[in-house]
């Protein structure tokens, strides 16, 4: 299928992929931790959903060997505060869409989305 035409449907259903400059990630077991340096990052936002893959090769460790890890959106680069709409959890490009789709307000389309717990098609009925 023709690139150009793939992410064209991708835009009119919602997905969203977003390359992220990773310097580390760590995934913990029970037993051990996998630590990738340096890994390929990507979110895919679609529904509401967000969706990442990481591709590269881990370092693998025993658990509680690493250091303690910060909660996604809490450092100070300030990228958590820009994927949300005003601190409530729900995406700004969510918000957009259902605000699109509907043609209610941005207000009004995050309020559905609130209530509705982020469910797009939810929120889309809901103010149909």
């Amino acid at each position: 299928m023709n690139p150009r035409k793939l992410n064209q449907m991708m835009e009119q259903m919602g997905i969203d992929i977003e390359e992220l400059d990773a310097e580390e990630i760590v995934i913990r077991t029970g037993d051990e931790e996998l630590v990738f340096d340096q890994p390929d990052v990507q979110r895919m936002d679609a529904q509401g959903q967000a969706t990442y893959t990481i591709t590269g090769e881990p370092e693998t460790r025993e658990a509680g060997g690493g250091e303690e890890a910060t909660p996604l959106g809490a450092g100070d680069d300030g990228a958590g505060d820009a994927e949300s709409g005003g601190g409530d959890g729900i995406p700004e490009a969510d918000v957009e869409i259902v605000a699109q789709r509907t043609g209610a307000s941005e207000d009004d389309a995050r309020e559905a989305l609130e209530a509705t717990d982020g469910d797009l098609a939810a929120a889309v009925s809901r103010l149909e």
